[in-house]
């Protein structure tokens, strides 16, 4: 069978394990996330797409990470509190994972490796890369951690209107 993004194991940031089925036939932001970071209120951006979108079938999947600088160094409680409290997240968050390097979560090797040209990097290069998923399960683009949320509204707009 060919690897699916829907047949990932992954574990929601309360510690359950679960794959990324129950997201199959919707548009996905994947986004590696840090609570200490000058990106940080990418949050807020992210948080606006959801509730936009979200009644149309799309959703962001956040993934923190302490790989760059240490700027996630929290427990999954710390960082769930901290993203309720500043920025009111409701998006699905998933426990601190590995993005790159030996350690890297298959997800995230999986992204970096199949995203089409010319939207390849081939690389995580800091907190905040963002991976849109077309409802198939798949990847579409890959964006610069500085792309703000907002910048992605066209793109999220034009998968949506496709057709499951």
């Amino acid at each position: 069978m060919s690897q699916s993004i829907h047949n990932f194991q992954v574990n929601t940031i309360d510690g359950k394990e679960t794959t990324l089925e129950p997201y199959k036939g919707q548009v996905l932001l994947i986004v590696n996330t840090a609570s200490a970071c000058g990106l940080t209120p990418h949050y807020k951006g992210l948080q606006h797409l959801y509730s936009t979108y979200k009644d149309q079938g799309f959703t962001v999947l956040g993934f923190p990470c302490n790989q760059f600088a240490g700027q996630e160094p929290g427990t999954e409680e710390e960082i769930k509190n901290f993203c309720d409290l500043n920025y009111q997240v409701t998006f699905p968050m998933f426990s601190k994972i590995d993005v790159k390097g030996e350690n890297a979560h298959p997800l995230y090797n999986y992204l970096v490796e199949n995203t089409p040209e010319p939207y390849r990097t081939g690389d995580i290069e800091w907190n905040f890369v963002k991976f849109l998923i077309d409802r198939q399960g798949n990847i579409i683009k890959q964006y610069s951690a500085r792309t703000e949320p907002e910048a992605l509204e066209k793109d999220i707009r034009q998968q949506l209107q496709k057709a499951e």
